[in-house]
């Protein structure tokens, strides 16, 4: 048995997101099955991270094992020609079968478009997150420096998250204003199920002003997510990249 890793990027929102279904169009679904048209055989995947439902991706990694011998570029192409538009395979990479998409990954990084406008978007609907409110980017930098570092983020958790603990380390918490859009940016050893949504949408509230930055550092402590904003949007919502080992040796961005 061989061992490949695939990068793949998706627009997720014709999908009921990542993981397999039995009635539902999933990313995974549609995936497997073009690997098995290339393969002759069945194919499974296991995804750097399980993405949502309307989440997209620009840098998942996947794996599969198979005993038919193809080229990289029959991996790649072979695979695209089975594929929906909104699903790519970038590249493909053998590697040694200690590699696990999921369980190598040192972090994973989301980023989060927001627009900020009184009216919502038509054009990038489906891609962009939107918000009537008028938001303060210092205000919003102030609030990420509260939830950089180690901590429980139950705060954030989605009551059906099945991770072992909540406590996860955030590496980055950034975001920039370019025109009337806020590009937020996390980056965390691992994250729990809709943390990223929860974690920008009571950001929201301290840009706009109702609360206060030091609020996120409260909510950290209380661990209550009844006491949170609400879950926000997934349109906004791309998984943009899966870090690893440079021994490693996987490929970045599109090949083949």
């Amino acid at each position: 048995m061989g061992r490949i890793a695939l990068g793949v990027e998706y627009q997720g929102s014709g999908f009921h997101g990542w993981q397999r279904q039995l009635r539902d169009l999933t990313v995974q679904g549609v995936l497997e099955g073009a690997l098995a048209a290339v393969a002759g055989e069945p194919v499974g995947v296991i995804a750097a991270g399980r993405t949502d439902r309307g989440v997209h991706a620009t840098g998942q990694v996947v794996h599969f094992d198979t005993s038919v011998e193809r080229s990289l570029q029959a991996w790649v192409r072979g695979t695209n020609t089975h594929l929906p538009p909104t699903v790519a395979v970038l590249w493909a990479w053998p590697v040694v079968e200690p590699f696990h998409a999921r369980f190598s990954a040192r972090s994973r990084t989301y980023r989060y478009r927001l627009l900020s406008h009184p009216v919502r978007p038509a054009y990038a609907s489906g891609v962009l997150g939107w918000t009537h409110y008028p938001l303060a980017l210092e205000k919003l930098r102030a609030g990420c420096g509260w939830i950089l570092g180690t901590h429980d983020f139950s705060a954030f958790r989605a009551a059906e998250c099945q991770a072992k603990t909540p406590v996860k380390t955030l590496l980055r918490a950034e975001v920039e204003a370019v025109g009337e859009e806020f590009h937020f940016t996390f980056q965390a050893d691992a994250f729990l199920q809709h943390m990223v949504r929860n974690l920008v949408g009571a950001l929201v509230q301290v840009g706009s002003g109702a609360m206060p930055p030091e609020w996120m550092a409260e909510l950290l402590q209380q661990g209550d997510r009844t006491r949170a904003a609400p879950t926000f949007a997934p349109e906004g919502l791309c998984l943009s990249a899966v870090e690893y080992d440079e021994a490693w040796n996987l490929p970045g961005g599109r090949q083949g």
